[in-house]
């Protein structure tokens, strides 16, 4: 059988995808930097992102959903592991999964050049995707009791996508049920 360690050694590609958090933390920390940067101009009017989102709106979704939900996938990433003894994803698939993450922060910058529900589409396959990979390990690593942290992804999932419908329906969705529900996930994984 092999170990984590032995895994890790024998990856022979970038040593930032050698085990969940590496990605993910890094990218959430540029992530926040990035946005911040981009949002500021955009409040005060002296930028504009095509996207479908006002920039409270954005600003609000970016931070829960794209920082957070970052957060969140570098923490099971690396957790799930050490909780089912199983190995961890590295390599091509890490990176994939990371990529997933970063084509949905694209997508929802972008989104008022795209087709309706093209940006919730792609943004909305990180959490899912990360949940058929969480879900996986825990039913084969057989950790019944870590079942629960599937269904916070869920919530966390659901209120991503409700954003996504209201900000859709033209609603003010910095104030909707989605960031509600996402914000209470979010709390709930803490």
């Amino acid at each position: 059988m092999t170990t984590t360690a032995e895994q890790m050694r024998a990856w022979t590609g970038p040593a930032i995808l050698t085990y969940g958090f590496r990605p993910f933390f890094f990218g959430a920390a540029i992530w926040a930097a990035l946005a911040m940067t981009l949002w500021v101009p955009m409040l005060s009017g002296h930028l504009t992102l095509p996207t479908a989102f006002d920039p409270v709106s954005w600003h609000a979704h970016e931070f829960l959903f794209g920082y957070l939900g970052a957060v969140i996938a570098g923490f099971l990433l690396t957790a799930v592991p050490n909780w089912t003894g199983r190995l961890p994803i590295v390599g091509w698939p890490l990176g994939g999964l990371f990529l997933l993450w970063l084509a949905g922060r694209v997508a929802v910058a972008m989104s008022g050049t795209l087709p309706a529900g093209v940006a919730a589409t792609v943004d909305l396959s990180f959490p899912l995707v990360l949940a058929a990979a969480i879900g996986r390990e825990i039913v084969a690593g057989k950790n019944w009791r870590n079942l629960i942290v599937l269904a916070m992804l869920a919530v966390f999932a659901l209120g991503n996508g409700l954003y996504h419908w209201e900000a859709a329906r033209g609603d003010y969705a910095a104030q909707g049920y989605g960031l509600r529900l996402g914000l209470a996930a979010g709390v709930m994984m803490i």
